[in-house]
């Protein structure tokens, strides 16, 4: 029946036809089918769902089940489903899909099968990497596709266009299009997956290689400013490790493999960061690496340590840190000397040469001098953090601490042999520059010492870890140093001493860079030296004079001078002089009053300006003091915040660490009880913590298992012996009462089957009869079930001849019902079809009624246009009438005759013309002034009429012909204008 209904259904379905059902329809069915019983059955929908097109279904639906709770059980179509969950996810660029599904997928196989998501996410990456590279070679075929001579027969007048518009090359718009998406989501896919991986320690080695592919993917495609984020993130990764140490699965970096990852890692980083020439990310790379180093306390290998001062060389070079430079090629010399057998003695000899060079290319005065107390702690403070990054031990006093300098690095390389290993040029470079005196030919004896050192380089062949060495990179500082040590000897044996002189005994440099070495050696308390151009010489002093003699030269100069004045000038007697004071005095006395007047007034303007600026200044200070008070109120209400969130903070603390002794204490008062020693252990105040008293329950429930299990074996060795001894004595008694319970259980087994037999022929007798007291009633049985057969048989058929009945009025029923629907859809589609059609041909008449119209409205108007040009037409010729009529009159001559009325007539009965209108002038035009008079003295005569804009002879507007009046010529006036505009109307 459900079947017959559903049938039924159907056939409606498809007989109304409607879009709308069948949609509604397959919703449900969607929606029916969202909750799989089995992950498999996701797979195959999936599957089904790409092989349709729709990506984004299939990727969703796999994306439910994976983050569903009912499948948090690992099994091996999860494995399968995450594959073709990635693959879908990197066909679409889904990032955020592929996270969030791997996260979830941790979840699952963390504790289960943890190589099942090692292996999910190394699919993951080569698949995000191969269409990376894909892309990146479509690119490239794009871009040798478009390299042709001719790039108009190849491109399209729009791609001109756009390019010219916008200013890009192919290359840079095939970039954009294909590689930078795909780049981008190789990027996203590193990040997602060292997110995903940075807490596990189950898959440290995949962390690892997923951070070195993410290191090459940056050198490779030179992505600085992704390999700035990456080291970021895993610089954040290893904070949050040491930061929070409770976690479940959180690597153990006192593990020597754990320790050798997370050390390869940060040398690829400071390998690669050193290739992309980000020397400030590198030297952060250095500190992580010995940040690490200090956390494990353990010094890694000798191969990687040689890594690590090989780039500290680069960088500190890099930065002209010369000290720190051979400092760290020090340390590169001690370690490859002492745990290198392979080095060969050209490799060695190199690594000397390397170390004695960059020493002596350290400046031979003190950086630090003239510098404030700040910059000498700052510089104390980055001289010791250098030190401890280079590996040199300094004193932790402040007092005592031994900072590095070149003097203590010269003494250190001769203490530790490395003078006797290098080459003969090198030694003799360091005995020029360091033992030997020679002011004249100094720099003339170390020039070619210095080329043949230039030419010493090459790769070392037996330290693989170290770069080429190129000792020619040293010669410019030591140059410059060669010049110091000149001037230097120089200075000690010559006062004076030519520019030109100078400069053919130094020929590194010209004499303008000599001049700048000078000062900065002037400037750094090296040299004292005094350069005078005018006449072409240098001078040479002693510190001293420079430093202190100056400080006091005017004043003794001063003293000088009066003295020598005095005695050229002795002083006067004093009544000569008193003499000389009187004459004068009333002159001395005016000048001094008309001085002081002069001195007061301006002394009250400088106390006006005083007063002036010192008010200037209290507004100043006044608002500074306003914003100052308004800062400091800001700083102590965060101060406040912070030391109240501080104390909540040590409050909570300390809440915790008193429950924790609570419990602890309660622990131990436990084991206490539960302990049968006499001894018991002894509380330690506050210092005993939850921990230490769990160990010490742990302990004790130890000792007493172990005791426990000392005395059970005991007593099982006893009862063993005891158990055996028991036995032995009761093997005979066994033995004899097993024989006497024989006898006694045979004669009892006689006796019990007579009376068994007895029994039996007692109740075979009483059956036979009960039997024939019950054979009576055989008879009386049969009838009875006959006559319930019968009853039970008639009331069946009547049931069935009813249930027939009401099954053929149901049937009727539902016929005649699905009838009338039937019959209702039909009416209900006749009538729609019928009133459309009403429709239809109601609209169909008022379409043809608008086409009447304007059929009809277009024929009125071509009437009217027509009769509107012949208008046009006949105003034509009767304008053109009238100006032939008028050309003919003034032509031909005329005669004016009086009339009646005192006007003048032409002889032709043409209209009245003024008498003065031969040299009247048009109305509307200037008229002089000896002509008014003879104007005014004619006789008067009416004016003239006006003239319409067409130059007709105007008249009134009730004069004005319409175009309707066609029996009298009228001019073409604003008369006929408006009656043209009226029949255009």
């Amino acid at each position: 029946m459900e079947n017959a209904l559903f049938t039924s259904g159907g056939k409606q379905n498809r007989d109304c036809g409607t879009h709308k059902t069948s949609k509604i329809h397959w919703c449900k069915i969607l929606e029916i089918m969202a909750t799989f019983a089995k992950p498999e059955n996701a797979l195959k929908r999936a599957e089904e769902l790409i092989t349709v097109g729709q990506k984004q279904d299939a990727l969703q639906a796999l994306h439910d089940l994976i983050t569903s709770r009912r499948y948090r059980a690992w099994q091996k179509t999860l494995e399968r489903i995450m594959f073709k969950y990635v693959e879908l996810c990197v066909d679409m660029r889904r990032g955020r899909f592929a996270k969030d599904g791997l996260i979830q997928y941790r979840i699952v196989c963390q504790q289960v099968n943890i190589n099942s998501l090692e292996e999910v996410i190394k699919h993951f990456m080569h698949l995000a990497t191969e269409r990376a590279e894909l892309a990146r070679n479509q690119a490239q075929a794009l871009e040798e596709a478009l390299d042709v001579e001719d790039l108009e027969a190849d491109k399209r007048p729009e791609d001109l266009m756009l390019s010219y518009v916008s200013g890009e090359k192919g290359k840079d718009r095939s970039d954009r299009e294909l590689v930078t998406p795909w780049f981008k989501f190789l990027w996203e896919t590193y990040r997602t997956v060292l997110e995903i991986l940075r807490n596990n320690s189950r898959l440290e080695a995949l962390y690892a290689m997923t951070a070195h592919r993410a290191f090459q993917f940056c050198k490779q495609y030179k992505r600085t400013t992704e390999f700035r984020r990456l080291c970021e993130i895993i610089r954040n990764h290893l904070a949050n490790l040491n930061k929070y140490r409770d976690q479940r699965d959180r690597p153990d970096l006192s593990a020597p493999e754990s320790l050798q990852l997370y050390l390869d890692t940060r040398f690829e980083q400071l390998k690669v960061a050193t290739e992309l020439g980000l020397w400030q990310e590198a030297f952060r790379s250095i500190e992580d690496i010995y940040g690490l180093m200090c956390m494990v306390k353990k010094t890694p290998k000798a191969s990687l340590m040689v890594v690590y001062y090989g780039k500290l060389t680069e960088i500190f070079w890099m930065s002209s840190n010369h000290l720190y430079h051979a400092y760290a090629w020090l340390k590169i010399f001690s370690l490859q000397k002492g745990f290198n057998k392979n080095l060969s003695q050209k490799d060695l000899q190199l690594i000397a040469s390397s170390v004695v060079l960059a020493a002596l290319s350290v400046p031979p005065y003190d950086q630090s001098y003239g510098a404030s107390h700040l910059e000498l702690e700052n510089e104390k403070e980055r001289s010791l953090r250098m030190a401890n990054l280079i590996g040199f031990e300094v004193e932790p006093k402040t007092e005592n601490r031994v900072v590095l300098s070149r003097s203590s690095l010269l003494s250190e390389l001769v203490s530790k042999g490395v003078m006797s290993c290098v080459t003969q040029e090198v030694k003799d470079l360091y005995h020029l520059l360091e033992n030997e005196f020679l002011p004249l030919d100094l720099a003339l004896k170390v020039q070619p010492v210095l080329a043949k050192i230039s030419k010493l380089s090459g790769k070392l062949s037996s330290v693989s870890s170290v770069p080429e060495v190129q000792l020619s990179q040293y010669v410019p500082a030591l140059e410059k140093l060669a010049t110091l040590r000149l001037l230097q000897q120089v200075s000690q044996v010559y006062q004076t001493i030519q520019i030109d002189n100078i400069s053919k005994m130094i020929p590194f440099f010209d004499f303008t860079v000599i001049e700048k070495i000078s000062v900065d050696a002037v400037r750094r308390n090296f040299l004292a030296i005094k350069v005078d151009h005018m006449k072409g010489a240098v001078f040479f002093g002693k510190q001293s004079i420079e430093a202190e003699g100056l400080r006091d030269h005017l004043s003794l100069f001063a003293e000088s001078l009066s003295k020598a004045r005095t005695m050229i000038y002795p002083p006067a007697k004093k009544a000569a002089k008193l003499g000389d004071a009187l004459s004068n005095l009333a002159e001395i006395v005016e000048k001094e009053h008309s001085r002081l007047l002069a001195r007061k007034s301006i002394i009250e303007k400088r106390k006006e300006v005083q007063e002036r600026l010192l008010l200037e200044m209290e507004l100043v200070e006044e608002s500074k003091r306003r914003e100052l008070q308004k800062m400091t109120e800001d700083a102590e209400q965060k101060r406040i915040a912070a030391e109240y969130e501080q104390r909540r903070n040590q409050r909570i603390l300390k809440e915790i660490e008193d429950r924790e002794l609570e419990e602890a204490q309660a622990m131990l008062q436990e084991a206490e009880k539960r302990s049968k020693r006499k001894k018991k252990p002894v509380l330690e105040g506050e210092k005993m913590t939850k921990q230490v008293i769990m160990e010490l329950a742990l302990n004790e429930q130890l000792r007493e298992r172990q005791e426990r299990e000392k005395k059970l074996q005991k007593f099982a060795k006893t009862m063993d012996h005891l158990e055996r001894a028991k036995r032995e004595e009761a093997a005979p008694l066994i033995e004899a009462a097993y024989k006497q319970r024989l006898a006694e259980e045979a004669a009892l087994h006689e006796r019990e089957q007579q009376q068994e037999i007895e029994l039996s022929r007692q109740r075979h007798a009483g059956d036979l009869e009960e039997k024939k007291r019950l054979g009576r009633m055989l008879e009386n049985k049969r009838i009875l079930e006959e006559r319930v057969s019968s009853s039970r048989e008639a009331e069946f058929n009547r049931m069935k001849r009813e249930r027939q009945e009401r099954i053929s009025q149901i049937i009727q029923a539902r016929k005649q019902e699905r009838e009338a629907r039937r019959k209702m859809i039909y009416f209900l589609r006749s009538e729609e079809e019928r009133q459309k059609r009403l429709q239809e041909e109601e609209e169909a008449r008022k379409r043809e009624e608008v086409e009447r119209r304007k059929k009809e409205e277009a024929e009125r108007q071509a009437k009217l246009d027509e009769i509107a040009e012949k208008q046009r037409k006949r105003m034509l010729e009767l304008d053109e009438k009238e100006r032939r009529e008028k050309e003919e009159i003034l032509r031909r001559p005329t005669a004016v005759l009086p009339t009646s009325g005192g006007r003048p007539t032409e002889v032709g009965g043409t209209a009245p013309v003024p008498a003065a209108a031969a040299t009247a002038p048009a109305a509307g035009k200037y008229v002089p002034r000896p002509l008014r008079a003879k104007v005014d003295a004619a006789a008067p005569v009416a004016p003239p009429p006006e003239t319409d804009r067409w130059g007709g002879s105007g008249s009134k507007a009730d004069d004005r012909p319409s175009w309707r009046d066609e029996r009298r010529p009228t001019s073409f006036g604003s008369g006929s204008r408006t009656s043209w505009s009226g029949s255009r109307r």
